[in-house]
């Protein structure tokens, strides 16, 4: 790819760690041609106490490092505050990148009226079984027919449409279905290129009880059940 035209830093990536060392490899090497083509101006680690090696990790890749207390919604908060980048992309420490991501981000950029609507990816997990098929199908139908997509499957919008609808706030969860409700339907765009996500979770708690598990706290949140409340269940 030829070297990006834009000055200065075009997207920052924001990645929320907690001892994410067993992962993060992964996703940063993913990274690594958007910063070679000059489209990925600087990435975050915005960490929240890990004690593994996810520090020595966001060194080896030359990123930066903030440190704050634990909590998603409070580390995306803090990245984003400390970003640079005209455009703002928020990715989680276990989700890789297919390759193509980076000509459907600048495609989606390139398009003024995209400076006031966000993009996600596709949601896959790194499983090859027949059930992880099925969770990804279920997740393109709610992003479909709801505009619904999660904090795994990437966010990419520009600082000033970021800063209009408010930003992350500091919660222990919800706080990706916070803002894209925020966002609102019309104004997100489904990218398809893969994010794909370890299945960690769903391989250890099962592909029927984890899948519940987030509906019943997705409901809650709806419903109006404090965040705080909602993270008991989640655990």
């Amino acid at each position: 790819m030829a070297k990006f035209r834009y000055k200065g830093v075009m997207i920052s990536v924001v990645i929320p760690t907690l001892n994410a060392a067993p992962t993060l490899t992964a996703t940063l090497e993913a990274l690594t041609p958007g910063r070679d083509s000059g489209l990925v101006g600087e990435i975050l680690i915005s960490d929240g106490g890990s004690s593994d090696g996810t520090e020595d990790i966001a060194a080896a890749f030359t990123a930066k490092f903030v440190t704050g207390p634990p909590g998603r919604g409070g580390q995306l908060q803090r990245g984003a505050l400390t970003a640079r980048g005209e455009w703002l992309f928020f990715l989680h420490s276990d989700t890789v990148l297919d390759a193509e991501w980076l000509f459907a981000a600048e495609e989606f950029m390139a398009n003024r009226d995209n400076n006031k609507h966000a993009a996600a990816f596709r949601f896959v997990l790194d499983d090859d079984r027949s059930q992880a098929r099925r969770l990804e199908r279920i997740v393109a139908w709610r992003c479909d027919k709801f505009g619904l997509p999660y904090g795994d499957q990437g966010l990419l919008l520009s600082r000033l449409f970021y800063g209009q609808v408010g930003g992350y706030r500091d919660l222990p969860i919800m706080e990706d279905v916070d803002l894209v409700r925020r966002i609102g339907r019309r104004r997100l765009t489904m990218l398809p290129v893969a994010a794909r996500t370890a299945a960690t979770r769903y391989q250890r708690d099962g592909y029927w009880r984890r899948p519940a598990r987030n509906l019943i706290c997705l409901g809650l949140y709806y419903l109006g059940l404090p965040p705080k409340q909602i993270a008991r269940i989640y655990r």
